[in-house]
């Protein structure tokens, strides 16, 4: 009678054992899917973009999701004059299939 005993505290243990591990990697699971969520529902560039150093309209094109940054900007008449500090307006393409 007594090894049933002993039996049964070990596998309720075990049990317990198994079912919080269950609810912790649940909830961190959950909780790497809702940052994930905030990550897609976040625009990659804020609207107005100020040019960096290095950068060229076609990495922020790429990096913002945006190909049309010249037709939105006609304060830039050359491509290829773009330099750190201008402001440019950006609308990534996803928020224009809404």
């Amino acid at each position: 009678m007594e090894i049933a005993d002993s039996a049964s505290w070990y596998c309720a243990l075990a049990l317990l054992t198994l079912i919080l591990m269950g609810c912790i990697k649940t909830s961190s699971v959950s909780s790497d899917e809702a940052a994930r969520g905030k990550q897609l529902l976040k625009p990659p560039c804020d609207e107005i973009y100020v040019v960096r150093e290095g950068e060229t309209l076609h990495t922020i094109s790429d990096k913002c999701d945006d190909p049309f940054i010249v037709e939105r900007n006609p304060h830039i008449h050359d491509p290829d004059d773009v330099f750190p500090g201008l402001v440019i307006k950006i609308i990534p393409s996803t928020a224009g299939k809404l």
